[in-house]
């Protein structure tokens, strides 16, 4: 969460060139200059490492974690920022409630 703080990210999900996937992941919307791949393969590193640790304390696999956690995620995402929706396309959040997958809990 930290480095999700990062001016360059902040710039970079409120531009729509980075969104959250369904899988719990960060995604790049737009071809990713060489510094923004670097920045979400970074923060998806990092998010895996938190997933491996909260998935082995809840008795859960990392990707059964992952995907709840990336459906919070989705609900949590600001109007005007994208994010995938069930079908896997990329949308951009509006006032109302994001699209998400009918296993979000």
């Amino acid at each position: 969460a930290l480095a999700q703080r990062d001016p360059a990210y902040a710039s970079a999900r409120s531009s729509g060139q980075v969104g959250e996937k369904m899988d719990g992941y960060l995604g790049h919307v737009t071809p990713p200059s060489a510094d923004l791949r670097s920045m979400i393969e970074d923060l998806n590193i990092k998010r895996r490492a938190l997933y491996s640790e909260k998935a082995q304390a809840a008795g859960a696999t990392i990707e059964e974690y992952a995907f709840t956690t990336g459906c919070r995620l989705i609900a949590q995402t600001a109007p005007g920022e994208k994010y995938e929706g069930p079908g896997g396309g990329w949308l951009t959040r509006t006032s109302a409630p994001p699209q998400r997958d009918s296993r979000c809990p």
